[in-house]
């Protein structure tokens, strides 16, 4: 009675003993050596007061058109490569169940039958049923437990890695959206020049035959129709590549009632960059996340690797019964017992075990490195958007006063053309001159719009990781 009390007693010991030491050592402090504000041009707009509202914005409240909010979520929802990540994240949790699996015993139960005998030997048979522990190990240095750290953190980047490509998802579908947008406005603008070039070009041609003007202006009027027809050639196939990237990033067909109708210039109610807003929100970026659960892991694995130096105990016992007949199997006075303990010192390893905590401390090192250089370079990202805020301010204002000039002197090469004051060369780079006014605001506006997007991206989709 006393040998199986104590078997039970080693039993539970093992099921309830914490590890004794953890030899993890102190996760390194990163110096990515950004400065603590952005370094922001005289001339960008800041809004001052309180930016927490602005703070928790999410992609359903920071665009404006409900088209746009409808084509973002049908891409999180089909798109393939967002699929894969999401896939990734779930290999990642079925993997740290696995390794943390190993820091609980596994109980088994058993029954097997044996049936003997030979030339000169009897017949027998006997009938055995046990349960119990096979080959647990006593984490008294922390061996699996930092196994287990590590494989914890290595799902956790991969959640934040999912969550980096979630977000980069929703910025390149607006991108997309709106440089389609962009393009059907060109499109709708190079198909009205077209037409209007037409039409001075019959009026043209009627006016030669007429002799009012000569051959030279009906050739040049020929040139400004081409011209025109080839651009509407060129955006009709930009506008035909827009709709099947559109479909491409979507996963699936895209009603055509979600498409933009025309170019608005304005993309999200996202107000200007709050003052005093610190470059540390960069430390919630998914990306650098990622990173510093990547630093983690690795940091896990230097102790995982320390353990390995010292003695390892693993415990395998069962309790059960055994009889020569089957039907006597759970009678009393056939109980079996068995309790073996094993423990594994290290003497001599060839250098395997040093080899690998350096393969460890290295692998930390470049992990604190990946993680600075993410730190840097989302700081990077961040401070050259919003360098291009006030200069793409600066742009679209400038082209929209150019927009304005150029459309009275067309005006007033027109009727100076008509009165026959001015020769048709004249109207004709007045004409160009509009035209390229034109498209080039809404070139300024699509960049003013895209950084706008891309400064939501970069600080990582809202400046509290709200409603993402």
């Amino acid at each position: 009675m006393i040998r199986p009390l104590i078997t039970s007693l080693a039993l539970a010991t093992a099921l309830f003993v914490p590890g004794c030491a953890n030899l993890q050592p102190p996760l390194p402090e990163a110096k990515p050596a950004i400065p603590a504000d952005w370094p922001l041009p005289a001339e960008t707009p800041q809004t001052v007061g309180d930016a927490t509202a602005t703070a928790d914005i999410g992609w359903r409240d920071f665009f404006a058109d409900p088209r746009l909010d409808q084509l973002v979520a049908l891409a999180l929802e089909n798109n393939r490569d967002l699929r894969v990540a999401v896939l990734k994240v779930e290999r990642a949790r079925a993997q740290y169940r696995i390794q943390r699996a190993d820091r609980l015993p596994s109980l088994g139960a058993e029954a097997s039958m044996t049936r003997s005998g030979g030339d000169s030997l009897a017949v027998s048979e006997s009938y055995t049923a046990s349960a119990g522990v096979v080959g647990f190990e006593l984490d008294l240095f922390g061996r699996v437990h930092n196994l287990s750290q590590a494989a914890l953190e290595q799902f956790l980047a991969t959640e934040e890695a999912h969550r980096s490509a979630q977000l980069a998802l929703i910025a390149e579908v607006a991108d997309t959206w709106l440089a389609l947008a962009a393009d059907q406005e060109s499109l709708t603008i190079a198909q009205a020049t077209l037409d209007n070039h037409m039409a001075s070009f019959r009026l043209t041609e009627q006016r030669h035959a007429q002799g009012a003007v000569s051959g030279l202006d009906v050739s040049q009027a020929r040139t400004v129709v081409e011209t025109a027809r080839s651009d509407v050639a060129r955006y009709q196939a930009q506008v035909l590549q827009g709709r099947n990237t559109l479909t491409l990033l979507v996963g699936a067909p895209v009603d055509e009632t979600l498409l933009p109708d025309a170019f608005t210039p304005q993309v999200s109610g996202l107000a200007n960059l709050p003052a005093g807003l610190p470059s540390q929100v960069l430390l919630r970026r998914p990306d650098v996340l990622a990173a510093e659960h990547g630093l983690r892991a690795a940091n896990a694995n230097i102790g995982a690797a320390r353990a390995a130096f010292f003695p390892s105990i693993t415990l395998t016992g069962n309790i059960g019964s055994s009889s020569a007949e089957l039907s006597d199997l759970f009678d009393g006075g056939n109980g079996v017992w068995s309790f073996v303990p094993r423990i594994n010192i290290p003497i001599f390893q060839g250098g395997r075990l040093t080899a690998a905590l350096g393969v460890a401390q290295a692998n930390r090192d470049i992990a604190l490195a990946e993680y600075e250089k993410a730190i840097q370079s989302a700081f990077r990202e961040v401070a050259d958007a919003l360098a291009l805020s006030g200069t793409l301010a600066a742009r679209r204002s400038a082209q929209e006063a150019l927009f304005a000039a150029a459309s009275r002197t067309h005006a007033f090469s027109q009727a100076r053309y008509e009165a026959g004051q001015d020769s048709y060369l004249v109207l004709l780079d007045a004409q160009r001159t509009l035209y390229s006014a034109r498209q080039s605001l809404v070139a300024a506006q699509l960049a003013e719009q895209a950084n706008r997007v891309t400064l939501y991206k970069v600080l990582g989709g809202g400046w509290r990781e709200g409603g993402i």
